[in-house]
């Protein structure tokens, strides 16, 4: 399995509702990238559709100069295909979407499109990663069915991140937050991230938030003081 580099490029893990009004750092990675191409992966979304998120993402990403192609890894046979990981493996500008982050894991975890995407941003690609694949991304993951911890694939380590931050609909009685943050292993912090946010890490290490909401940063069961200072670089 490929090994995370100490140089990369950017991530940018979104709380959710990607490619809207408000998304305001989408201009701001698409720059960064050098490319004025976007490999959309909708695995996440596998069963829900994945032409449409593709469609969608291109409809966003044009006014900003951008072309989309769909990168459709759908199943692990798909994960496995030399000819999809070498167009991985070129990408400047990979955007994972949501949905389902135990099939988004399942389908990646230790598959050649993986080391791909790993190698790529080794390179200084940018990756970003909306709702369930911005929680599949990190290690540990959070459990979308109730808020427990579990494996991710670590491309960001010693994190956890709970999107759709504040949505009463997502979590109604804040009890998947709580159950997280509580069950967070020690000094290691949950970051919630709000609907149309990012929460970017540049390739110095350092951390930042950008777009409509506001990151919170949880640390041993309590709100860090740090704030984003708190996470890892």
């Amino acid at each position: 399995m490929a090994e995370a580099p100490d140089s990369p490029g950017i991530v940018a893990l979104v709380g959710g509702g990607e490619w809207q009004p408000g998304c305001s750092f989408d201009a701001e990675l698409l720059a960064a990238s050098g490319s004025d191409e976007v490999v959309v992966v909708p695995t996440a979304a596998a069963y829900e559709h994945p032409e449409r998120t593709v469609v969608r993402a291109g409809e966003w990403f044009a006014p900003l100069g951008g072309r989309v192609e769909g990168l459709m890894v759908l199943s692990r046979s798909d994960a496995q295909d030399p000819g999809v990981a070498a167009v991985m493996r070129n990408a400047r500008f990979v955007y994972l979407n949501g949905s389902s982050p135990m099939h988004l894991r399942s389908v990646l975890k230790g598959s050649k499109v993986w080391d791909a995407l790993v190698a790529a941003w080794g390179d200084g690609a940018v990756v970003a990663a909306s709702s369930a694949a911005a929680m599949a991304l990190t290690d540990p993951m959070v459990d979308a069915r109730g808020g427990g911890l579990t494996l991710g694939l670590g491309l960001v380590r010693n994190l956890a991140v709970v999107p759709h931050f504040g949505d009463t609909h997502e979590d109604a009685h804040g009890e998947k937050l709580h159950r997280s943050v509580l069950l967070a292993p020690h000094g290691t912090p949950v970051a919630g991230v709000p609907e149309r946010t990012a929460l970017i890490r540049d390739p110095s290490g350092g951390w930042r938030s950008a777009g409509e909401g506001s990151v919170a940063v949880f640390v041993n069961g309590a709100p860090a003081e740090a704030g984003l200072a708190a996470l890892p670089s």
